[in-house]
């Protein structure tokens, strides 16, 4: 036997992925002696194999494709001579030295059998002087003798269940649409970053079960209604946790973990986040946002009804989905509005919809938007979705993390998740609205290491862009391999390229806080963007003697900082 060849990675995809709506295999190859051979070479092999394309020149893009499209062959060509119709696709992989091949499952024990073959073969094709054929027929006889092994778990529920993808806004739009099925008197559970809850947010198991794992455990409780937020790690490592949605909700996608996992690019992180989009019922709706053009290409792959979502009423592809039969949701004199055919539906006064800040905060006047479509696409009444949206607080009970505010000593004070640019954006937006002319914005920035330099950079700009004082807070806990100084090093460049000068670091975000708070004036902006000290953040703003800011006295709030600028 010629040489035998390792994957690096066989990897199990136990639900819907981002190759199949169904549970596959990942194979990735090391491609590194494949991309040295000459044109010719390669080309015999490849006619071998009945692998059609050009070889392309070694060490070439075109080459690695080529690559790929001989793996896949050979895939093919092994489970047909083990009597298997198979789907397969491959591209190159995250490397410039690595193709990835995928195929579907039914079998754990064979698929795994034929993943390994593919790998010999590979290696083998380079180095044996066998017939192809025969080597092909001798591979695939050994895959029927494999054990079969078990057969995939991904449950496909009986009750309505949403899944929630994106970049920013999850965990929000989780937690609101929660809260919208419990007003229609429904019991609901949800998976989410900070762990797996049932009805009145009562916690069931703590910690990230935003993937496979959290979907299982959230199902387990028996509720009407299964709220899944589904993040990009899971997807790419064990897959969606739920062979079908009802309804699917995609938020945004913007600039974050890339490098991570294969991803490198935003285009390949929408790629990743539109699985859920390809899973939904027929009968089902997809919730996407009109107004992120990645999100509203989704519609394309969509398996479900388009249901669209914008804060802009003239945006062109609201027409077009209601042209199609689909729905739309947006903002109109200041009411949420949904539209069907002909028909308007009024919803609500944004003003009266807490989670939008009084209507200032945009990202979150989408959230809501979504929310509210996501309830009305699985049958939840027109009064127990607007009940739902007027009666959602953003405290530290309800949402910690997401847009928290306080008065204490007379300054606002902001609590937020927000760990992108994207999210910044947001918070900077937020934290602008409240500030009353002359008054001014103090905010304390930390995110975790396994960021990119240009992430990094960019979410520091962005601060510094929207804030007049910005300090950085390290993050010990969460450094995932990158040493703490060259964090500390990016977001003071990007700060000092956002325009301010001074840029304090202190420990962790509540010194921060405690630091910029006696600095700051009476009316100002004070905010922190807490991720490894929440708890213990509330817990010091409560002894300081922090109030919570009401919907009502934000609504107040945020009409004297509109007085102040008039």
């Amino acid at each position: 036997m010629g040489e035998r060849a390792r994957p690096i990675e066989l990897r199990v995809l136990e639900g819907p992925n981002l190759y199949f709506p169904r549970p596959a295999i990942k194979l990735t190859l090391d491609a590194t002696r494949w991309l040295a051979v000459t044109e010719e070479r390669f080309a015999r092999i490849a006619s071998a194999v009945d692998a059609n394309g050009k070889a392309g020149r070694p060490a070439s893009e075109q080459r690695l494709r080529a690559i790929a499209r001989l793996a896949a062959t050979l895939t093919r060509r092994v489970a047909s001579a083990s009597a298997v119709r198979l789907g397969v696709r491959a591209r190159p992989g995250p490397e410039p030295d690595r193709v990835v091949v995928a195929f579907p499952w039914r079998r754990r024990g064979a698929a795994e059998a034929l993943a390994r073959e593919v790998a010999d073969l590979m290696g083998e094709l380079l180095s044996s002087r066998r017939a192809t054929g025969r080597l092909i027929e001798e591979a695939a006889a050994r895959v029927a003798l494999a054990e079969p092994g078990e057969e995939p778990t991904v449950p496909d529920p009986s009750i309505p269940v949403i899944s929630v993808s994106g970049t920013n806004g999850k965990t929000t739009t989780v937690r609101l649409l929660a809260h919208l099925v419990r007003c229609a008197g429904l019991k609901v559970t949800y998976s989410s970053t900070d762990g797996v809850y049932r009805d009145d947010g009562v916690l069931v198991e703590a910690g990230d079960y935003s993937g496979f794992g959290g979907a299982a455990r959230a199902l387990a409780q028996a509720p009407d209604v299964a709220v899944l937020e589904t993040a990009r790690g899971g997807i790419l490592l064990r897959g969606i946790g739920v062979l079908h949605n009802d309804v699917a909700v995609v938020t945004n996608v913007s600039e974050d973990h890339l490098g991570l996992h294969g991803i490198g690019t935003v285009d390949q992180l929408a790629e990743v986040k539109a699985s859920v989009v390809r899973i939904t019922r027929r009968e089902g709706w997809v919730v996407l946002n009109a107004d992120d053009p990645r999100v509203l290409a989704m519609r394309r792959a969509a398996t479900g009804r388009a249901w669209l979502c914008s804060l802009d009423p003239d945006h062109p592809a609201l027409r077009d989905a209601l042209d199609e039969g689909g729905r739309a949701m947006t903002a109109l004199d200041g009411w949420m509005i949904w539209l069907e055919g002909p028909e308007v539906h009024p919803l609500v006064d944004l003003t009266d919809v807490p989670v939008t800040i009084a209507g200032i905060s945009r990202h979150n006047v989408m959230n809501a938007m979504q929310a509210a479509a996501a309830g009305l696409a699985i049958g939840l009444s027109h009064r127990a979705v607007v009940s739902g949206l007027r009666s959602f607080v953003l405290d530290e009970e309800r949402n910690p993390g997401r847009a928290n505010l306080y008065t204490l000593d007379g300054r606002i004070v902001v609590v937020d998740y927000a760990h992108n640019e994207a999210g910044m954006n947001g918070l900077t937006e937020l934290c602008d609205g409240l500030r009353r002319k002359g008054r001014e914005v103090w905010l304390a920035i930390c995110t975790a290491g396994d960021r990119t330099d240009g992430i990094l950079h960019a979410f520091a700009y962005r601060a510094a862009r929207g804030a007049d004082h910005v300090a950085v807070a390290e993050l010990l806990p969460y450094l995932r391999g990158r040493a703490r100084e060259d964090v500390i090093e990016r977001l003071h460049a990007g700060i000092v390229d956002g325009g301010v000068e001074e840029v304090d670091v202190f420990t962790d975000e509540l010194s921060a806080l405690k630091h910029m708070l006696p600095a700051a004036r009476k009316g100002d902006v004070v905010a922190v963007t807490a991720l490894g000290m929440r708890p213990e953040i509330f817990g010091w703003l409560n002894q300081a003697g922090a109030e919570p800011i009401s919907p009502a006295r934000i609504k107040r709030l945020v009409k004297s900082v509109r007085a102040s600028r008039a």
